[in-house]
């Protein structure tokens, strides 16, 4: 069962991004503050969840969240400050949008930047500790998610409705056959570098 808090009396935002690990589209973070006295027993880590779970439990975190916000950051973007910062990034632009101030912040991982004065706690797994962090989590990953699946009507040749735009053979390979977008990072590798001995006998 996931902590409903860190620190009992104390407004806390939940921090997660979505898709730092793709070769395409933007990294997404959600921030969201719950009620005290929220409960729902099928929350939980979003990579946990099907997409089908996912999709059902976002309007409810979005209905009942005291405040929540998304926001992106774009691969041009990605290309110029690096990943690790771009997803810090998303999270303070996320938290910049809420209409409550937290009095602290609760983040998954190991790596953040301050944001203002208020005091945070990396969590490892935290999405899968804590409820807030994964109620971003959810968020996260279901409005990027969606993003994709319109970026796919743009560019059906690149599977971005199923892929998401994650590193996937078919993925791959349609970057070989048709090269790259203006929507996919340019910094990462985005095919795989070819071997020494490759053409040797």
């Amino acid at each position: 069962m996931l902590q409903p808090y860190l620190i009992a009396g104390r407004i806390e935002a939940g921090c997660d991004e979505a898709g730092r690990g793709c070769l395409a589209g933007p990294v997404t973070a959600a921030a969201v503050i719950l009620p005290a006295d929220f409960h729902n027993d099928l929350i939980n880590d979003s990579k946990q969840l099907t997409e089908r779970q996912r999709e059902r439990l976002r309007p409810i975190i979005e209905r009942e969240a005291v405040t929540w916000a998304v926001a992106m950051v774009s691969p041009q973007e990605i290309d110029r400050i690096n990943i690790l910062r771009a997803s810090i990034t998303a999270m303070h632009r996320a938290l910049d949008q809420l209409t409550v101030r937290p009095e602290g912040i609760l983040v998954d991982g190991n790596r953040f930047i301050p944001y203002h004065d208020i005091p945070h706690t990396t969590i490892i797994k935290g999405d899968a500790t804590m409820l807030s962090i994964a109620a971003a989590s959810i968020l996260a990953k279901t409005h990027r998610d969606e993003y994709m699946r319109l970026l796919d009507r743009e560019f059906p040749q690149y599977g971005w409705a199923n892929n998401k735009g994650y590193p996937t053979a078919d993925h791959r390979a349609a970057i070989a056959q048709h090269g790259p977008t203006i929507h996919h990072r340019h910094s990462f590798q985005l095919l795989p570098q070819p071997s020494l001995f490759d053409g040797i006998d």
